[in-house]
């Protein structure tokens, strides 16, 4: 029976099947390039507010404590996103008659809440706890970033799953004394040694199972 193809046609199936499987791979790699990308995390991509709030001079230059402001977080699983009052309790006497402000003053008056923009915000098949991380001595610049440079805020993180994990896998390389959890400027002199330590401490366990974060 004559052959009906071409022996380069060998050749060429091996060099199409070679580089399909390359160009595949060439695809996924792309797709989680795009993936990692603060185009798709949005990390360090600033969020505009109603009202351009400064860490860095509420922090940094005054010196006001995280819990002023997200006063639930030690014991709730959401931080708390302060009320006007809060706000006014030092505007009603400083910078009272600032135009930057007049949004904050009519909130107050209107007693209508500001409709600020979450940056650090979680899809809804995901639990997260604040108050058990703060517990286990996670300090807020860990998932935040320099919360305390930050003239205005953006997402320090991607938030991503395998970032979360990155953590839960070897929390040592994380974890700091409790009376620390808040500085924005603590460092350990050596974190290998003081992690393991304060893991067995505070009785950090590795908990990478999916029902702990997805309930």
């Amino acid at each position: 029976m004559p052959q009906i193809f071409h022996p380069s046609t060998n050749t060429f199936s091996k060099v199409s099947i070679f580089g399909a499987v390359f160009f595949i791979a060439a695809l996924l790699w792309i797709f989680g390039v795009i993936e990692r990308s603060s185009y798709v995390t949005q990390a360090s991509v600033v969020r505009e507010q109603p009202v351009p709030f400064s860490h860095r001079h509420h922090v940094s230059q005054l010196g006001i404590d995280c819990r002023y402001c997200h006063a639930s977080v030690e014991e709730s699983n959401f931080a708390g996103i302060p009320s006007t009052k809060t706000c006014m309790t030092c505007h009603s006497q400083i910078h009272s008659t600032t135009a930057m402000l007049e949004l904050v003053r009519e909130s107050y008056r209107a007693e209508r809440s500001i409709e600020w923009i979450r940056v650090n915000d979680l899809p809804d098949f995901v639990y997260f706890n604040h108050s058990i991380h703060i517990k286990k001595g996670i300090g807020c610049v860990t998932c935040h970033g320099p919360v305390g440079e930050m003239a205005l805020t953006w997402r320090e993180n991607s938030l991503n799953m395998e970032w979360c994990l990155s953590c839960h896998r070897a929390p040592e390389r994380f974890v700091r004394p409790r009376e620390e959890v808040f500085s924005t400027n603590w460092e350990s002199e050596n974190q290998s040694a003081l992690g393991a330590k304060l893991v067995q401490e505070y009785k950090i366990e590795k908990l990478t199972n999916c029902s702990i974060c997805h309930r």
